[in-house]
């Protein structure tokens, strides 16, 4: 199992010691939560068909979207085909300039939702497996937007710890993604969501330091490589990418 960390960030020791601490909190043995538990996501939901507006725009494209090894090379254990591509809004909170001019809308929905630290389109091309891994803290909860899915719905899933998933267009899942967890797309058929991590509601003495750390990321050099990468695509295959 590949567990995702922050290189120079996040210290083996410290994630487990957090995790420790949140697990002992109420929802800390979830692995997936009830939509209706966050006020935000109908609200989101509500206006999918501007999102799926812009991501169309962008899927007449895909091929030349860029590779999430590519924007993020620290994560190449996890894939290393042209199968899953990505277009990133915010990464931990560094905004992605270009993309959120390309999507305007999008942008402005996920700046709303409380607590957005990171976001992004993710997709799966057909017959694509994400192979087991966990992130590296309890800090945030993974919100996917289902926007594209196969018309055999059970054909794309997800598994996180020992529950399994199927996105369902225009539905919400909302998960701890420090529980193992891994994806597959075994159709012919594309599958995309509005992927968004947001932070997770916790005592004082917990989100404080949780904050903290959101902000020691977000300047990283892991985080400023990325948003470099994402840039570099735009002055080149981005160019040709025009707003919807």
């Amino acid at each position: 199992m590949s567990r995702s960390l922050i290189p120079g960030v996040i210290a083996e020791g410290a994630p487990a010691l957090f995790e420790r601490l949140i697990a002992r909190t109420p929802s800390g043995r979830t692995e997936f939560f009830e939509p209706d538990e966050f006020s935000w996501i109908a609200d989101v939901e509500a206006r999918a068909d501007e999102i799926k507006k812009e991501l169309d725009g962008l899927l007449t494209h895909v091929d030349q979207l860029p590779n999430f090894q590519d924007i993020q090379e620290e994560q190449r254990m996890l894939t290393q085909d042209d199968r899953w591509k990505v277009f990133g809004f915010y990464a931990y909170g560094a905004r992605v300039d270009g993309n959120c001019r390309r999507c305007p809308r999008t942008a402005e929905i996920v700046e709303s939702i409380p607590g957005m630290t990171t976001a992004m389109f993710s997709v799966l091309l057909p017959h694509k497996h994400i192979p087991p891994h966990r992130g590296p803290w309890k800090g945030v909860l993974r919100y996917h937007l289902a926007l594209r899915t196969p018309a055999d719905e059970t054909a794309a899933r997800i598994r996180v710890g020992s529950r399994i998933e199927h996105w369902r267009d225009g539905g919400s899942l909302v998960f701890d993604d420090t529980f193992e967890h891994e994806a597959w797309n075994d159709s012919d058929e594309i599958r995309v969501v509005l992927f968004v991590d947001v932070i997770r509601k916790l005592p004082w003495y917990l989100a404080v330091p949780n904050r903290a750390l959101i902000g020691a990321i977000r300047r990283s050099p892991f985080i400023k490589r990325a948003v470099a990468n994402n840039e570099a695509w735009q002055e080149t295959l981005g160019a040709t990418i025009t707003p919807a």
